[in-house]
């Protein structure tokens, strides 16, 4: 091990790492400084002749080491059975009057879009009726289809649009399809593929954001302009409805339509991102766009009349009223919203507050219906359920009150029917395989319709949950899941994210337990700042020039594990993906004393060139533009591609991203393994050729990834 004394330990902790020398940090940052210092731009060709002669070579070493090993089949074995099981909860939706589902398995590795009564979806054996069998279609058309969901216009939801991805993409195109016939429409609404933002309006009209040729999609590739698409138009036919402007940020813009429980529309809005958390909302009434009053940043639940119910983002003050905190939920006037800044309504006219958090409570989600709502609410990382209404006894306010959950666990909202008053809730815990419940709008208490089994053994283990301190004071809650008679350091997982307000509570990993767990591992779950789990206020923390907070989070978090016994620097790896990617390659680069392993999986991490990779440029509300002096000066301090430096002794680390990822570059891994080696540095690096940055493909290709991932983990950490 490198660290021979606990006192050179307790040194390294205590001090910021040695200068080393950065042979590859810019000394001018502009974009054009940066691209030139950057040897490895060949592999930025998603299927360039030089990267895929990288690929290539990388894979076979990678899966040399991996695969040889003989824990390999064994562990994707038992990935595949848990990934494949048929006693897994079938995930519901709500689909004209009964249960939808879409089914993998071993014999439908593809899937099937399936659909029974909910009487029969209760019982342990429901009797399903196929739709659409994704294997036999991709076999029929010779397409590596993906399913990636259906949209289904209310309140019948017998016509509905079908997403497909080509690999696993997030471009997809969409085909109409009639659940009663259960075939495709002929000549029916068919988009071709493109980043699609798609909404019902009626039968006849869809409200569409998309690719409509040259000129109007941000920098980011994503859609500015809506358009309605009526039945037998093409798109180049479709009549305009909002314009954005190419230099939007964030998504692209997206249409939405709110429909009441019978499926009447309330509202339709068009939201306009500014940059990745900012935007501006506009109502679209008799054709023409009114701007609606609101924060830029700001959820949008749902319809309730003639108010909109909304969290906040970002404290306000709506006309020169009450104050509000951000994380506030909110019921609001349309019309009052939608009034010109020139004339404010009556101060009388302050949104109906609903529910306010606490310091350590945030709203992890809202649903709407007709009469009430349900809201999730985190409260120090555990769920828990409100249950708000209006004039409760006859009083003019909302009053919420307590729905009981099980303790310790995560709390979440699945899919709603505004119409019939229903809406699915799951709790899971890491030892408590999910229960799946129903919840009516009549009800007082949950109704479990379907608990799944246990798919390893937890009886070994126990969860806890600690706090560290990070460099600023800020308190860092965090689980650990142990040995129940841990005996001295053991070998260590620690999992963090840190980013767009996304929220990491307690769940159950089956894979997690039955590879890692069931070998006498530790699995540590860090809610670092970045995330949502206290609220906006949490994630603004770590936003842009304040991004190193949550790498001193996470180190911070490690330092503790280590303090306490539970682990040791030779015994403590890291995983993270996407977002997550920025962190561990950064904790890697910062703190590589304190870590022995690191699985750094679809990740950003050339962040001073980030933003011209696709779709980097929706990213800049979070980490800032290298494009701007100042902001590429705070990101040149951490961008790990950068801060490599063969002075340093870095764990060997396990890079792996997939080539049909379009959501983040597979350049970003490839550049990163390329001069960890040029430097010297040991490293092992896969790229899958299928199934796109969600990882959902089919079970096969999941298994082998869970079983790459646990190997080259059991190799760092165990032997």
């Amino acid at each position: 091990m490198r660290i021979a004394t606990m006192a050179a330990l307790a040194a390294l902790m205590a001090s910021p790492a040695l200068a080393q020398s950065l042979p590859h940090l810019p000394t001018d940052l502009s974009p054009a400084g940066v691209r030139a210092a950057d040897d490895h731009l060949a592999l930025e060709e998603v299927e360039g002749a030089e990267a895929m002669a990288f690929v290539a070579a990388s894979n076979a070493r990678a899966l040399a080491v991996l695969t040889g090993d003989p824990r390999y089949e064994t562990f994707r074995s038992q990935a595949f059975d848990i990934l494949s099981s048929t006693a897994r909860i079938p995930g519901p939706s709500f689909l004209g009057g009964g249960i939808g589902n879409f089914w993998q398995d071993a014999t439908n590795p593809k899937g099937l879009w399936r659909r029974t009564s909910l009487d029969s979806y209760g019982t342990d054996a429901p009797q399903w009726e196929t739709l659409i069998d994704v294997d036999a279609l991709a076999r029929a058309e010779g397409r590596d289809w993906v399913w990636k969901g259906a949209n289904c216009l209310a309140p019948d939801e017998t016509r509905c649009l079908i997403s497909l991805s080509d690999g696993g993409k997030d471009a997809v195109v969409v085909r109409e399809f009639d659940t009663t016939t259960k075939t495709f429409v002929e000549d029916g609404f068919a988009l071709p593929e493109g980043k699609h933002r798609i909404s019902w309006l009626d039968r006849d009209t869809l409200l569409i954001a998309t690719d409509f040729g040259p000129g109007t999609l941000t920098e980011s590739g994503y859609p500015y302009i809506v358009k309605a698409l009526s039945r037998g138009q093409s798109l180049s036919q479709a009549g305009e409805v909002y314009r954005g402007d190419a230099g939007d940020g964030g998504y692209g813009v997206s249409p939405s339509v709110f429909r009441d429980g019978a499926g009447a529309i309330q509202a339709v809005i068009v939201s306009r991102p500014l940059d990745t958390f900012r935007a501006e909302r506009w109502r679209i009434v008799d054709g023409a766009a009114q701007q609606l009053h609101l924060p830029a940043r700001a959820g949008l639940h749902g319809v309730m009349g003639d108010r909109l119910v909304i969290t906040i983002e970002e404290p306000w003050s709506p006309y020169q009223g009450q104050p509000y905190p951000a994380g506030t939920v909110l019921s609001v006037s349309l019309a009052d919203l939608a009034r010109s800044e020139k004339r404010l309504p009556p101060p009388d006219s302050n949104p109906d507050l609903i529910f306010a958090p606490g310091p350590r409570q945030s709203v992890a989600d809202v649903a709407v219906f007709d009469d009430q709502l349900i809201l999730a609410v985190s409260d120090n990382v555990v769920g828990t359920l409100q249950r708000a209404a209006f004039g409760q006894n006859g009083q003019p306010r909302w009053d919420a009150s307590p729905i009981a959950t099980p303790a310790n666990s995560a709390v979440g909202l699945g899919d709603v029917s505004r119409g019939s008053g229903r809406v699915f809730v799951s709790t899971q815990g890491f030892l408590t395989p999910p229960t799946l419940n129903l919840l009516t709008s009549a009800a007082d208490a949950l109704s479990a319709v379907k608990s799944a089994p246990a798919l390893f053994d937890a009886s070994t283990h126990v969860t806890e949950q600690f706090e560290a301190t990070s460099a600023d004071g800020t308190r860092i809650p965090y689980f650990v899941t142990r040995p129940r008679d841990q005996q001295g350091p053991a070998p260590t997982i620690l999992f963090g994210y840190g980013g767009f307000q996304v929220s990491f509570p307690p769940a159950y990993k089956p894979e997690m337990g039955k590879l890692w767990l069931e070998n006498g591992g530790v699995f540590v779950q860090a809610n670092i700042r970045g995330g949502g789990e206290f609220g906006p206020a949490w994630h603004q923390a770590a936003l842009r020039e304040n991004r190193q907070r949550s790498f001193d989070d996470f180190a911070a978090v490690g330092q503790d594990l280590i303090a306490r016994g539970i682990t040791s620097p030779r015994r403590l790896g890291i995983y993270g993906r996407s977002n997550g990617g920025v962190l561990t390659s950064v904790s890697i680069t910062q703190r590589p004393e304190l870590f022995n392993a690191a699985v750094i999986e679809s990740p950003l991490i050339d962040m001073l060139r980030y933003q011209e990779l696709p779709a980097g440029a929706s990213w800049i509300g979070e980490y800032g533009d290298p494009r701007v002096p100042g902001d590429a000066a705070f990101i040149a301090q951490y961008s790990a591609y950068q801060r490599l430096s063969p002075e340093a002794e870095y764990p060997r680390v396990y890079l792996t991203t997939n080539t049909r990822d379009d959501r983040v570059h597979p350049g970003h891994a490839r550049k990163f393994a390329a001069r960890l080696g040029d430097q010297g540095h040991d490293y092992l690096y896969y790229e899958e050729t299928a199934g796109g940055h969600s990882n959902d493909a089919d079970p096969v290709a999941n298994a082998r990834r869970w079983a790459r991932h646990y190997v080259y983990l059991a190799q760092q950490l165990m032997d």
